[in-house]
């Protein structure tokens, strides 16, 4: 028989056989792999998602903390006093529900929160409420108060510790509309020579932050130790880094822990109106006759009598007396008449215009009448006791201001040591005395407080020195600045913001909103408030 070659072939494909198990246990061990890559990458996505969507719960949270002080700063002044104020309102201003949920991990609330000042007029720790703008040095009106009293916004400037003549030149020099530097300053010769060169601002700023662009300003000076700007120095930011320059150690050294920046604001003003919208009577208006119906409607008839008559005749010399010519004497004024007893002939063109309000205090008049020269006594008396009367009905009422607002002045209630100091007419002992007696907020029962000119009332200051002093100071602004921090209360999600409001106006508006979220929550939860009594449900 014959036997065909392939026979006798071997088989090859018999040792083979086990490869194709190993192929398939790689191929299901890959896929394994995959599907737990996947699963990871999603549950990742998932948890990113639900975190993004946290965070942005966190940031609508903080957005109604805005908004309620929107709202809330809306309302009269006696209303906002009844439910805590706006200083230091831990109860409206803490730990406040939005986003009520059985569990208590997953309760959204917001915080307010502003700097705190010790005793000694230092910024110290943090309170729940609104920070004055006007306790702060207001950069853009500093050129202002340079024209009302020469070297006035150096003055200010030199107050912050660490502030140099050098410096404070040249940031008036960035200011100023000029190019010709002051004696320690630069101009545009200097900052054209820089690489990249740039041109000083020569107007208004439009954040604080523009500082750096100053001539020897360095973020150490600005900012300090504060590198969270939660308005502490936290126990991490008191060390230096290990490969920092000895010169900005040495100038951390110089300024306070929080830096300039916290002694500085670019927006502080004060309504010059009254707070039920009523507008404030312009002394200096031309028309007499409408002078007098003025003031008539929202004051004494003497006042508005006594005014009109300073107009129309200017004040009597300080040697003057009604003695010699009328028959009557010293302050008895025209035999104790006063110029309401006078017949004034309204439609006259006035003599004199008032330069500040408190120039009617003691001051006197002298009328001509059936041919002898009468000098008539003001209402306003010089002594304390008729200032607790008259003084908040003219600080209330009459200006020499016609703007709605003034900017630039400075809150003698809530401006740190330093400020103080530095304002024109300033000395330690006034500032002493500020600081033992101040309220940071008016005194509803006593109206007095509600002005600067409780200081002349208290006996710290002069009339003179009170008249020095007034175009720098006031008893309060109406532009806050505050912290608004958004959080849940398990800490997985935060968002904080930095905002300022103008309240000068019926309804208040937002000038500054800057995210600080980046920077961390800048404060503890224990702080912020958890577990408070606000767990009923959310706010309105």
């Amino acid at each position: 028989m014959t036997h065909l070659a392939f026979d006798h072939i071997p088989n090859s494909r018999t040792p083979r056989r086990g490869s194709v198990l190993f192929v398939v246990l790689v191929v299901v061990v890959m896929i394994t792999l995959s599907a737990y890559t996947f699963t990871e990458l999603m549950y990742i996505e998932n948890k990113a998602a639900h975190l993004t969507g946290r965070q942005i719960q966190a940031r609508n949270v903080a957005e109604s903390g805005v908004a309620m002080l929107s709202v809330f700063l809306e309302q009269e002044p006696d209303l906002i006093a009844e439910q805590g104020g706006i200083y230091d309102n831990p109860t409206i201003m803490r730990g406040v529900l939005v986003h009520p949920d059985e569990n208590s991990d997953m309760r959204g609330r917001f915080s307010i929160l502003a700097p705190a000042l010790n005793s000694d007029g230092s910024i110290e720790g943090v309170r729940f409420g609104l920070e004055d703008e006007s306790s702060r040095v207001n950069l853009n009106a500093l050129l202002m108060l340079e024209q009302q009293t020469e070297g006035a916004g150096k003055t200010l400037l030199l107050a912050l510790p660490g502030m140099t003549e050098d410096i404070a030149d040249c940031i008036l020099d960035y200011l100023d509309e000029d190019d010709e530097p002051r004696p320690f300053g630069a101009e545009y010769d200097y900052y054209n020579t820089l690489d990249p060169p740039y041109n000083p601002k020569n107007g208004p700023l439009e954040t604080v932050e523009e500082l750096l662009l100053v001539k020897g300003v360095r973020p150490e000076l600005l900012f300090g130790r504060d590198t969270n700007r939660n308005g502490l120095v936290d126990e991490h930011e008191w060390a230096p880094p290990a490969d920092s320059d000895p010169a900005a150690n040495e100038m951390l050294e110089m300024v306070p822990d929080l830096g300039w920046s916290s002694f500085l604001t670019l927006v502080s003003m004060e309504k010059n109106y009254s707070d039920t919208g009523t507008p404030k009577v312009f002394l200096n208006e031309e028309n007499l006759q409408t002078l007098n119906d003025n003031l008539s409607a929202v004051t004494d008839a003497s006042y508005a009598n006594f005014i009109c008559a300073y107009r129309l005749y200017g004040p009597a010399s300080s040697g003057s007396s009604g003695g010699g010519n009328s028959g009557g004497g010293g302050n008895s004024g025209g035999g104790g008449r006063t110029v309401s007893s006078v017949d004034l002939d309204l439609s006259q063109q006035p003599q004199a215009t008032i330069s500040n309000v408190l120039d009617l205090i003691g001051a006197s008049v002298q009328v001509q009448q059936n041919g002898q020269t009468v000098t008539y006594p003001s209402p306003f008396e010089n002594n304390p006791i008729a200032m607790g009367i008259y003084l908040p009905v003219m600080m209330d009422t009459m200006t020499i201001n016609e703007s709605p607002v003034i900017p630039g002045r400075i809150n003698i209630n809530q401006a740190p040591y330093e400020i103080l100091l530095g304002i024109p007419g300033m000395d330690e002992e006034i500032v002493s005395q500020i600081l033992e007696l101040r309220l940071p907020i008016p005194d509803p029962e006593d109206p007095v407080t509600r002005h600067e000119t409780w200081l002349l009332t208290q006996g710290i200051v002069t009339l003179e020195q009170m008249k020095t002093l007034s175009p720098f100071i006031c008893g309060g602004g109406d532009v806050y600045r505050a912290q608004v921090v958004g959080y849940f209360e398990d800490g997985s999600a935060f968002s904080r913001h930095e905002v300022v409001l103008d309240a000068t106006q019926p309804q208040p508006k937002v000038m500054l909103w800057r995210d600080l979220t980046e920077l961390g929550r800048g404060h503890p939860l224990e702080v912020l408030g958890l577990g408070l009594e606000l767990d009923s449900g959310p706010i309105n």
